[in-house]
């Protein structure tokens, strides 16, 4: 099981102007707000601005699945065929991301939260 969508991250070139525009869109100050992550929290959805996000093989937006044991959920994903493009990362306070692409080049992120 998942505990569903709850976290988009969109790859930006220019962070300030994204963290203008999101600020304006969103009507809250971001609760992150470093040069290599912007997040902001609103109705119950997480959003963050990665300005390393092309880098990393981004191509939009891309919506982060919140599982409870993401290297077996990852694992699976890959036996389904998934291309990896990003292992198992520690983003900080425990929080594990990771992402893939699917055969028709969706971007599929996984992402699991420190234990309570």
């Amino acid at each position: 099981m998942t505990a569903g969508l709850q976290t988009i991250i969109y790859p930006v070139k220019d962070i300030a102007r994204a963290k203008a525009l999101f600020s304006a869109l969103l009507e809250v100050e971001p609760y992150a707000d470093e040069p290599y992550y912007v997040g902001f929290k609103d109705a119950g959805q997480d959003v963050g601005l990665d300005p390393n996000g092309h880098a990393k093989g981004m191509t939009g937006p891309v919506p982060y699945w919140h599982v409870s044991d993401i290297r077996a959920r990852l694992a699976s994903l890959l036996e389904t065929g998934a291309e990896l493009l990003q292992d198992v990362q520690d983003v900080g306070g425990g929080r594990l991301i990771a992402s893939v692409k699917d055969a028709d080049g969706n971007l599929v992120g996984l992402l699991q939260d420190a234990a309570a």
